[in-house]
């Protein structure tokens, strides 16, 4: 019998398991899907000579986040590399802000948008080096954090811990525009808010914007050498080294509750797994509570709030196998990892305007990855492995677009949305279509099919907004990775910090079930 059953093997219940392993726990990982990783995997789907990450793909997160750097897997095979530059945004005037993790490259960067913004981003690198540990601290940790927040205030004091605290919440526009003078620093600022559903708009964006720049300023967006599934394969082999299981092709149907405490699993085939200590769900909140407990275990107050919780839009992502490197016209953008695509701020707040809308945005904006770029060994030298995503609602009112994409996503709508994107792409760069060896579109039902948690393609596990954050996140007054059965912890992206690879909340659903007094085995 073990100790704890973690259900789902994506990177927080991985690092989940992990911790308790360290701990002397004997853990079982259960995962429904033929292979581990969730939503971190890697394969040669689109064509065999090319390695594509199926989901997530860039990770200045997990670089930052001290639950993975604690658990070393460069001794399970994990290695890192870098693009020569971070994040690029072309513009159709041959423009482009380069984020680099040169920070006099960056400043030089946006200098030339306007003199003074050079040395306005030095200034925003220079505060982040005084607060950014303690604000790092405050995400990873559970809400409320008490220890990281209490450094921060003491290393700022009353008033420009309430000035930070004002330029967190700032939207993205906003932000940019209390900083920056011209167009480049505002655009970085604001397309790495778009990295979640935070447009230009949205309260949070500033900030969530501010803290993806300055992590990509100082670790780059890494990736992992070979593909996104090597962190996963790192995380297994640790785990079974420390005495760890992973089942794979193992549905849960059921956390067990009897006197109202969780005390195992029961899997699609009947089959039971008892747990000693914790149950620990790598599955979103609703999920969890709606389909793997049943009403009769939650309070009415919760079960009210589940009808509220909001998903994040819903993602499609195009992969591409190029016979050579994307041939974009600016030169910035040949040499970044990451490339967003948007003809300005206003652009941005067309594209969530429409999102809002529930209609199809016209003219999506776009994260492209080019892979072989950060990592020259996912494909053929001289190639380019290359993905691109665009969020679309979940639920299609109407397609701002011409084709009437309503959101069957069959093969019409796939071919439809896919067309969009690489004109974008197109104009930006002139012969990027005539390079396209191979190419596979996943809709948000692809997603949901390949990964379950991603429900209707949410990638981030419920919405960044502010009212589903800190102690809302998942649900109002929660915050923290408990719930009302004793002994049942909630390790997904659901609970705070939320989405991105970093294992947060598998590592705050370890430390909270570690902290819980247990009977010496001895003495049952």
């Amino acid at each position: 019998m073990p100790d704890a059953v973690v259900i789902g093997s994506g990177p927080n219940g991985l690092v989940a398991a992990n911790i308790l392993a360290d701990a002397g726990w004997h853990v079982v990982v259960v995962e429904a899907s033929d292979r581990p990783g969730g939503a971190v995997r890697s394969d040669r789907g689109v064509h065999p000579d090319y390695v594509h990450d199926v989901f997530s793909a860039f990770y200045p997160l997990a670089a930052a986040s001290p639950a993975i750097h604690d658990l070393a897997l460069d001794r399970y095979g994990l290695r890192w590399s870098h693009a020569p530059e971070v994040v690029a945004h072309p513009l159709a005037d041959g423009r482009c802000p380069v984020l680099s993790r040169d920070l006099g490259r960056t400043a030089a960067s946006l200098a030339g948008f306007a003199a003074t913004d050079g040395p306005a981003w030095e200034r925003l690198h220079r505060l982040w080096g005084r607060v950014g540990e303690d604000l790092v601290g405050c995400l990873f940790t559970p809400f409320p954090p008490v220890r990281a927040a209490l450094r921060l205030a003491a290393r700022t004091g009353a008033d420009e811990c309430l000035r930070l605290l004002r330029m967190m919440l700032l939207p993205a526009r906003r932000f940019g525009e209390e900083h920056f003078a011209g167009d480049g620093g505002r655009l970085l600022i604001a397309g790495n808010a778009l990295h979640a559903d935070l447009g230009p708009e949205s309260a949070l964006g500033g900030g969530f914007g501010w803290l993806m720049c300055m992590l990509g300023q100082d670790h780059g967006f890494p990736v992992p050498v070979g593909g996104a599934g090597r962190l996963t394969d790192a995380l297994v082999a640790r785990l079974r080294d420390h005495g760890g299981r992973v089942l794979c092709g193992r549905t849960v149907s059921r956390v067990i509750v009897r006197n109202g405490r969780a005390v195992g699993v029961r899997v699609g085939d009947g089959t039971e797994i008892a747990a000693r200590r914790a149950v620990l769900a790598d599955v979103p909140a609703p999920l969890l509570y709606e389909r793997l407990l049943g009403e009769e275990h939650l309070p009415t107050p919760l079960r009210a709030d589940l009808r509220r919780f909001q998903w994040d839009f819903a993602t499609v992502k195009v992969d591409w196998a190029l016979s050579r490197p994307i041939p974009w016209a600016s030169a910035g953008a040949r040499r970044a990892g990451t490339v967003h695509l948007a003809e300005g701020v206003d652009a941005l707040t067309r594209f969530a305007g429409q999102l809002a809308m529930n209609q199809v945005p016209d003219v999506p904006f776009l994260v492209l990855g080019q892979m072989t770029t950060a990592d020259p060994s996912r494909s053929p030298a001289g190639t380019e492995s290359a993905w691109a995503y665009t969020h679309v609602p979940q639920r299609i009112r109407s397609d701002a677009g011409e084709e009437g994409i309503a959101g069957r996503w069959d093969t019409p709508e796939k071919e439809a949305i896919a067309a969009r994107v690489e004109s974008i792409v197109e104009r930006l760069a002139p012969g990027f279509r005539a390079a396209i060896l191979a190419r596979r579109v996943l809709a948000p039902p692809d997603l949901e099919r390949l990964n379950p948690a991603l429900v209707g393609g949410a990638v981030n596990q419920g919405t960044t907004s502010l009212h589903q954050q800190l102690m809302f996140r998942p649900l109002p007054g929660t915050g923290r990775p408990g719930t009302p059965i004793r002994g049942l912890y909630l390790c997904s992206a659901t609970a705070h910090p939320g989405g991105g690879v970093h294992g947060a909340p598998g590592a705050n659903a370890a430390r909270a079930a570690l902290r819980v007094p247990h009977l010496p085995r001895r003495c049952r």
